[in-house]
């Protein structure tokens, strides 16, 4: 057993292992690479003219697992080994790497050398970078922002010799020039932000801009991996959400609600897709929503609703919902800031009001109140902007509890904007009870179809109906209402927490 060291030593893919390391620029293990692949049409894989481009290249696993496909593709069109893997390499797989670093890694992988044009090189080139560049570029400083990438001038302009993270592809109004080729394959996994000034570390995302730059070059497929959050829109991606949900090119997407199923221990708030782009295959989209382990597919049309619907199986509630015609909640939440008061507010050393902030409360001014002043005398039942569930993911258990804390504020209090007001009333029954129907899995499931990241918007209500609150509702009253059958109530309490159901207070 001593001599057979090869066939029983723990021998993984080192890029299995590299996908693990970071959640910056997360890199892709190569069994999501593989299920990308696969969405592709095979006979790519067996033709000698195919060109494949990873535009966004980190590890190089892209091109690697390609390169592995045309090997064994090939192997009738070319038989000689070393004839077939020079054509592959020299006219069929290309690369722009991310950074210097990420340069001589992925060539460190497709081509066994840092340096193709070295004697360790598996196919030799007459220069240090093959067919996987790298160019060293700079911002487009204007205002304070680069022109092209949003990213903060005081962030990233830096010296020589430290990585500006201005990315070749989206640092461009001509992407089609940097090979001055056609390609038949754009595929890859992009950066998803960048720092921009802002407050706390505030970022944008950028990964819709590497979309829609490899769009430009026009090749048969794109498909990339890339943050969920775009199906409900928000900062930065309201335009690419609409473009993506209308264009008909998408014929398949692959959504992880939870990040950790494919890209273990890294935290991506909204989850993680990848799509297939098909530029000369109109139609539908296959969606395939997976959630606990749990797979569920449908074949639909994106922009049905104002943002993508993930599950299947919520449409036929929420058209059951949605077909009585009732206002929503969306039309009565605040928005952020329901009286002004920003999150670092605190109370004052006196006045006739109470300020609640997110650890007490304490007096504070009603002259200082210039926003939502009808509120000020009335029961508020508020409700933590952010969510309870981690960057807004569901649990191990595949469920969401969505609320970290529900109260009710009598008359005379404000709050700052660690919380949103969901009603003001007049009389506590009423506010007692909007707080039941905030906790009926009904409610919180409605919610959770906008569960795109951590914070819970005004808009977020926009598939909750307003209610009767002159009377108390129950999920059996809900589920009463709208019809709701066995099948379609298991599954909502198979997606939401139960939740404490007494007092006006819930603390997570």
């Amino acid at each position: 057993m001593a001599n057979d060291i090869h066939g029983t030593a723990y021998n993984p893919d080192v890029l299995s292992c590299l996908a693990n390391l970071s959640s910056d620029e997360v890199f892709t293990p190569p069994s999501m690479v593989n299920a990308m692949l696969d969405m592709l049409p095979s006979e790519l894989f067996y033709s000698s003219d195919t060109k494949f481009l990873d535009p966004v290249a980190k590890s190089g696993v892209f091109l690697r697992e390609i390169a592995k496909r045309l090997i064994a593709g090939l192997s009738n069109e070319i038989p000689d080994l070393q004839q077939r893997v020079d054509h592959i390499f020299h006219k069929q797989i290309y690369g722009i790497a991310i950074t210097e670093m990420t340069s001589l890694l992925a060539r460190r992988s497709v081509y066994c050398s840092k340096y193709p044009n070295s004697p360790y090189s598996i196919t030799t080139f007459d220069d240090a970078s093959g067919n996987i560049r790298f160019k060293s570029i700079l911002h487009a400083w204007k205002n304070g922002k680069c022109a092209f990438c949003g990213a903060s001038e005081k962030e990233y302009s830096r010296g020589d010799g430290l990585e500006t993270y201005a990315y070749e592809l989206i640092h461009t109004i001509h992407p089609e020039r940097i090979f001055d080729m056609k390609f038949d394959v754009v595929i890859g996994n992009p950066p998803y932000q960048l720092s921009d000034g802002g407050n706390k570390a505030s970022a944008k995302p950028i990964y819709q801009r590497f979309v829609q730059q490899a769009k430009k070059l026009n090749p048969r497929f794109l498909t990339m991996i890339i943050p969920s959050r775009w199906f409900g829109g928000g900062k930065g991606l309201d335009e690419f959400r609409s473009e993506m949900m209308s264009d008909r090119r998408i014929r398949a997407i692959t959504d992880y609600e939870n990040a950790n199923e494919c890209f273990p221990g890294v935290d991506i708030a909204g989850g993680i897709c990848y799509f297939l782009w098909n530029r000369d295959n109109l139609g539908a989209c296959s969606i395939t929503n997976i959630v606990n382990n749990q797979v569920f597919t449908s074949e639909r049309l994106l922009d049905e609703f104002d943002i993508l619907i993930r599950n299947s199986r919520s449409i036929p509630i929420i058209h059951k919902v949605l077909s009585q015609n009732e206002p929503t909640m969306s039309q009565q939440v605040s928005s952020r800031k329901p009286f002004g008061l920003p999150t670092t507010e605190r109370p004052t050393q006196s006045g006739d009001l109470i300020l609640y902030w997110q650890n007490g409360e304490g007096p504070y001014p009603r002259n200082k109140i210039f926003v939502g002043k009808e509120m000020i005398d009335d029961y508020k039942v508020i409700t933590s902007y952010v969510g309870y569930d981690h960057a807004g993911n569901p649990g191990r258990d595949g469920k969401r509890k969505i609320f970290a804390k529900i109260a009710i504020l009598p008359p005379h209090t404000v709050c700052n904007e660690t919380y949103l007001v969901i009603g003001h009333y007049k009389s506590k029954i009423e506010a007692e009870n909007l707080v039941a129907y905030m906790k009926t899995y009904f409610f919180r499931f409605l919610v959770s179809q906008y569960m795109f990241s951590h914070h819970i918007t005004k808009g977020a209500y926009s598939f909750v109906p307003v209610q009767d609150l002159s009377k108390s509702w129950s999920d059996e009253k809900l589920y009463a209402k709208y019809g709701l059958t066995a099948e379609e109530i298991a599954f909502i309490e198979s997606m939401i927490r139960p939740m404490d159901l007494s007092g006006g207070d819930d603390n997570a």
